[in-house]
């Protein structure tokens, strides 16, 4: 009785001990892979805000790219990436974050040089609904933020949807707490960026 009672419970430690080795070894041996993949997702993100065409998706053609444009530079605790040499700064690209419907919302915009043009943006991390909120991942909706106008004059209210007056971008149908959300990020954190760099 007590063997038949034993048995499955030592046999059940064994299949655990096993497991975990195997998921302990195949974590460790993929560890680099994840870590490398993150960056070239990184990479691909500042490559699109700052408006260069990526030739193919392989991960070795992004790396070079990315090592042949762009640069960084340590500001605090942040990391600012920028296109350019010297005086002939192009542009410089920047994290975004706010809270929108869902959770947080991360990202990166870029702007010029001399902070005058809004580059691009892109998002790497949302909860929002698919379908509604989580259209701000689509390429209508980053797309439309190229070259918007950031002029000192605005006050950082450089997002603003139509049809309001001074409209320059779309909403996203059924998802105006999003939305809104969005173009407050954007603003603030825009607004904060170019406000630091000049030291306003």
């Amino acid at each position: 009785m007590n063997k038949s009672f034993g048995y499955p419970i030592i046999f059940m430690i064994i299949i655990t001990v096993a497991f975990t080795l195997v998921l302990a070894y195949l974590n460790h041996t993929t560890t680099e892979a994840i870590a490398y993949n993150e960056e070239v997702e990184l990479w691909k993100t500042l490559l699109y805000v700052f408006d260069k065409d990526i030739p193919s998706d392989e991960p070795k053609d992004i790396e070079e790219m990315f090592n042949r444009y762009v640069k960084e530079e340590q500001v605090g605790d942040e990391t600012i990436y920028y296109i350019g040499e010297g005086d002939g700064i192009e542009g410089y690209a920047f994290p975004i974050s706010g809270t929108a419907l869902w959770g947080t919302v991360q990202g990166y915009a870029a702007v010029s040089g001399d902070y005058s043009e809004l580059l691009g943006i892109d998002f790497t991390s949302h909860s929002e609904t698919p379908g509604l909120g989580g259209r701000i991942s689509e390429q209508w909706f980053k797309e439309q933020f190229r070259g918007l106008e950031l002029d000192a004059a605005m006050d950082g209210k450089y997002i603003i949807y139509r049809p309001a007056p001074d409209g320059n971008v779309d909403t996203i149908a059924g998802a105006t707490q999003t939305s809104n959300s969005i173009s407050k990020l954007l603003n603030d954190d825009i607004h904060e960026f170019i406000s630091n760099r000049k030291g306003e």
